[in-house]
């Protein structure tokens, strides 16, 4: 049996089209997101089940030392860990974190923090994702910031 990506045309193009719905739905709850916004989040990517947000270093991010709060990471990652298990929710539903649990492994001022949310599990009733952070300083280099794994439930989209 072959693990080997689908090679043809019209799996590629709906897997497409699945893929730029999903970036379409997440950019538009994005938008409705105040602290996110209020944040500077952005979103990089969104796949279906693959979503990834980054946060730029400011003063709106920092704790009394000058680093990343760890409220701000931890806010990151739930967010991207919630829109990769949104991307594969039916239409019509939302979803709400039930619980999560972050190892923070390192903390970095200045560059950005980026979060790339995973769908581990996806099943009617829950969703479970994880989420990784990374602290991207001023030349590019990348060091781990955090990991997060989470449970999450659909909900009827109330707007």
């Amino acid at each position: 049996m072959s693990t080997a990506p689908s090679s043809d045309p019209s799996t590629l193009a709906a897997g497409a089209a699945q893929d730029r719905a999903a970036h379409e739905r997440v950019a538009l709850s994005l938008a409705r997101q105040g602290m996110m916004n209020h944040l500077g989040v952005r979103l990089l990517s969104a796949t279906v089940g693959q979503v990834e947000l980054a946060v730029p270093y400011s003063d709106k991010v920092t704790q009394q030392q000058g680093g990343f709060h760890g409220g701000a990471i931890g806010a990151l990652a739930d967010i991207a860990a919630g829109y990769a298990a949104l991307t594969v929710s039916p239409e019509g539903m939302e979803v709400t974190t039930v619980e999560y649990k972050i190892n923070f492994l390192s903390n970095f001022q200045g560059g950005e923090i980026r979060a790339t949310g995973r769908v581990t599990k996806a099943g009617k009733r829950i969703i479970v994702t994880s989420a990784e952070v990374v602290h991207i300083n001023d030349n590019g280099q990348r060091s781990d910031c955090a990991v997060m794994q989470s449970t999450l439930v659909p909900v009827p989209k109330t707007y």
